[in-house]
């Protein structure tokens, strides 16, 4: 078994795009209309679906908004310098949740920063 996507829910499909590509760093992999059911899916992520786990970004056309309720936590990404990493995403008008730093009783260097929809994204600093 492998871990093929994560999939959520966004409000507006070009500026999740455009954050996850632009901000981010990731290529969006492949996007299709399903007019009959009036959804969107564009799946983005950082190598070929075949050997990299994905983020699938779901537009539902009728819905600008969701309640991300108290189960969602967030999704990691490593970064080999989360202090660069979290300057970059600020320069290209990213959200910066908490400033990057070591972790609360640890020493692993992480910084939180939230998408265009508020879900939060967890720079993790590389191990050497």
């Amino acid at each position: 078994m492998r871990l093929l996507h994560t999939m959520i829910r966004v409000g507006h499909l070009q500026r999740s795009i455009d954050f996850y590509t632009q901000i981010l760093g990731m290529t969006l992999i492949r996007q299709k209309d399903y007019p009959d059911g009036r959804f969107t899916l564009a799946f983005v992520g950082y190598g070929d679906e075949a050997d990299h786990s994905v983020i699938e970004l779901t537009h539902n056309w009728d819905t600008d908004t969701y309640d991300l309720g108290s189960g969602y936590g967030h999704i990691a990404l490593e970064v080999d310098d989360v202090y660069q990493a979290t300057e970059k995403i600020r320069k290209n008008g990213g959200n910066i949740l908490r400033e990057a730093g070591p972790m609360n009783a640890g020493a692993t260097i992480i910084a939180f920063v939230t998408d265009p929809d508020n879900y939060q994204i967890e720079l993790i600093g590389k191990k050497p």
